[in-house]
């Protein structure tokens, strides 16, 4: 199942699910919970399948034996399940209408946690008989509704699925379902920053362990350059909601991951022994929490190696051993930096204030810095989180830093609009951010293998494209009958025959420079090629690709005027017919397909955008500042900036550009002015209403 179709699935079963929620009277809270659980079970199921006729035969070879083994005890050893026949996917899916289906969900959750003690009390139960409040049939149609999900489907694609899931119950609960969630494309952003290549990891706040399956993911990535050192991780996690506990027990045994999550309040419970004790840390805490009692952390040297905030003004008598912490921020801090092993490093999100707080906070920040701990600073932009609106700031330690300086990364005008009030990373983004991590470690080949993946990306979506843009132009064609639309379209249709020869360009570079097939990664050694000619190489074939996109604009944009005239004169027509102005079938089309052309050209080229946009900040494939962006200070350039880890302070201000193609802009300046007519003549009917009103009122 590639990407797309996965999209597709997780979409489809979302709507599904949302669907029957919406005919409920069932709060999202009430709901994630069954769901989640009959995600588990599709997968407990799945897995189970995969081993079955396996676990058989090794049952009937033995049975009879003095090696005899109950079925159950093989199963658990070759799938790590075992799903007796009333907990089996199928035989509950097919429960006649008429049968407790809430109740026969309760003793399958039972039965698997029977033979597996790690879940017991984890999976949902009592929840089912909740969906049946008003209708009691919703359990047998989430069933149906997961039975979509292919039999075959393995781990990855289910731990996919839950976090999809997961993301979505978050969204829906808002403020509430950040305290559980963290978006996904923020993780893997500090993922790939951190880089956790093995190791005990731990999230001393781990919502539903979403840091776990990220970092899980990221070393299953990059397997191939752990060079057969280990690369398992083992997660510790801690959450003090119970709920949320179990959450993340079912998101590690979906996405088949090793360690443990333990309910507990990290201010005042330590159950991992967590100072000195990990590899990597990763978390999300909660911002800004001011009742933390000072009695209880002031001695733990969790939070006390590098300083406790305290309240400015001297205690009252009347409140001695009363007091609390202004601001938690800094004891997670401490807990981060306390928790790493000698060569730990970790990465947090952090309430933007913090960067620049006052007082006994900037005392700890500043001894932070002397003793050299904070790799990284990078700033988020607003409206990533569900809990807050404002930016957020990711911290990154390293205590084995190679040199004082700091890396500040602005990140705040770099992200993908999903909806009014979300935004999140691309894919693509995350990479380019991360690769200025890269530079900066002096890992220039990864610069140019990032651009390889691009152009390797960019060229087969071309190709794909060019095959729908035909198609398209005969639509456009159909409707604009005049020869100057003939013309414009048969351009249009010309320019993407030029494809050809940038194809022959790019098999030319690649001659010089081979990728490992399928990879878009470089094939072996580099042999005698610098990464100098390389980066030069890539920077003469994306200028081959310029002339190219500017040609299509402009087809497009001379397209776009075409059809705004032609729409004009029927407008004209219809007047001089005395008819009312409206845009006819035909129109709406080739509206349509201009539409679908503008999308062609934009897929196609997106990936030599980001091209563009690295080898312009970066154009020796090496670090360096860059305004706006990012800037690596020197202990004399905090100390001028009075230890402040805000990274404005020192990366500057660029005005970047909206992205908007030339006729994009046009587009929404017309319909702007559309809108703008319509609420005036809204206005003047007001108008027109209230005077009539106001005369009758006085007699008039």
């Amino acid at each position: 199942m590639n990407k797309d179709q996965l999209k597709k699935l997780e979409a489809d079963l979302w709507s599904a699910a949302d669907k029957l929620r919406a005919n409920s009277d069932l709060k999202s809270s009430e709901y994630a919970t069954p769901v989640l659980g009959l995600i588990f079970l599709k997968f407990a199921d799945n897995n189970y399948r995969r081993f079955e006729t396996e676990i058989h035969a090794e049952y009937t070879k033995l049975k009879g034996t003095r090696r005899e083994q109950k079925i159950s005890d093989i199963a658990i050893e070759k799938c790590g399940f075992y799903l007796p026949g009333h907990a089996r996917y199928e035989h509950l899916l097919n429960l006649p209408e008429e049968k407790n289906i809430a109740k026969a969900l309760k003793e399958a959750m039972k039965a698997i946690e029977e033979y597996k003690p790690e879940l017991e009390g984890v999976l949902p139960k009592d929840e089912y008989a909740a969906l049946t409040r008003t209708d009691k049939t919703i359990p047998q149609q989430l069933l149906r509704t997961f039975a979509d999900i292919p039999a075959d489907a393995a781990g990855d694609l289910f731990g996919q699925i839950y976090e999809y899931f997961l993301s979505e119950f978050a969204r829906s609960e808002g403020q509430k379902g950040g305290e559980f969630f963290t978006p996904r494309s923020v993780v893997r952003l500090m993922v790939e920053i951190i880089e956790p290549h093995g190791g005990k990891v731990f999230d001393p706040a781990c919502g539903s362990g979403g840091m776990f399956v990220q970092s899980a993911q990221f070393i299953a990535e990059h397997r191939k350059e752990l060079k057969g050192s280990e690369s398992g991780v083992y997660v510790c996690g801690q959450e003090k909601t119970r709920d949320t506990v179990n959450l993340a027990k079912m998101n590690l045994a979906v996405n088949g991951l090793r360690g443990e999550i333990k309910q507990a309040n990290t201010y005042y419970e330590d159950p991992y022994r967590s100072f000195g004790a990990f590899d990597y840390v990763l978390a999300n805490p909660p911002f800004n929490v001011d009742d933390v009692s000072l009695s209880s952390v002031e001695k733990d040297q969790r939070f006390n190696t590098y300083g406790i905030p305290r309240n400015k003004s001297k205690v009252k008598k009347a409140d001695e051993g009363k007091e609390t912490v202004p601001n938690g921020n800094y004891l997670w801090i401490n807990l981060f930096a306390t928790s790493l092993k000698a060569q730990g490093r970790a990465a947090l999100v952090m309430a933007n204030s913090a960067s620049d707080a006052r007082h006994s906070e900037a005392d700890i920040r500043k001894t932070l810095i002397e003793q050299n701990l904070i790799y990284a600073m990078l700033t988020l932009p607003s409206n990533m989180f569900y809990t807050v609106t404002l930016p957020a700031t990711l911290w990154f330690f390293d205590k084995a830093k190679a040199d004082d300086n700091i890396l500040f990364i602005d990140a705040r005008n770099i992200y993908t609009q999903i909806d009014r009030a979300h935004r999140e990373f691309s894919e693509e983004h995350i990479r380019n951010i991360a690769i200025i991590s890269q530079l900066h470690k002096g890992r220039r080949d990864k610069f140019v293998q990032l651009i390889d993946r691009y152009f390797a990306a960019g060229m087969e979506r071309m190709v794909e494209n060019k095959t729908r843009v035909e198609p398209v132009s005969a639509q456009l064609l159909e409707v604009l009958d005049d020869a100057g639309g003939k013309q414009a379209v048969g351009e249009l249709v010309r320019q993407w025959a030029g494809l050809a020869k940038l194809k022959t360009r790019y098999a030319q570079y690649l001659d010089q420079f081979p990728l490992a097939p399928g990879t878009g990664e470089r094939a072996g050694e580099r042999g005698q090629a610098t990464i100098e000619q390389n980066n030069k190489a890539q920077q003469q074939l994306r200028e081959a690709f310029d002339p190219f996109f500017a040609a299509l604009h402009e087809g497009l944009k001379h397209l776009d005027k075409i059809v705004r005239q032609h729409e004009k004169q029927q407008a004209v027509q219809a007047q001089a017919d005395g008819k009312r102005a409206a845009t006819d079938r035909k129109t709406n089309a080739l509206k349509g397909a201009l539409e679908e052309l503008h999308m062609e050209v934009k897929n196609a080229e997106i990936f030599y955008q980001h091209i563009h946009w690295l080898q312009q900040r970066f154009p020796k494939a090496e670090y360096e500042d860059v305004t706006g962006l990012c800037k690596l200070a020197s202990p004399a350039d905090l100390k001028e900036q009075d230890y402040s880890l805000n990274a404005g302070r020192y990366v500057g201000v660029v005005i970047e550009e909206d992205g908007k193609t030339e006729e994009e802009f046009v587009e929404e300046i017309l319909q702007l002015t559309d809108e703008i007519e319509n609420l005036n003549k809204l206005a003047r009917t007001f108008e027109n209403i209230i005077r009539v009103n106001v005369n009758e009122m006085v007699g008039e």
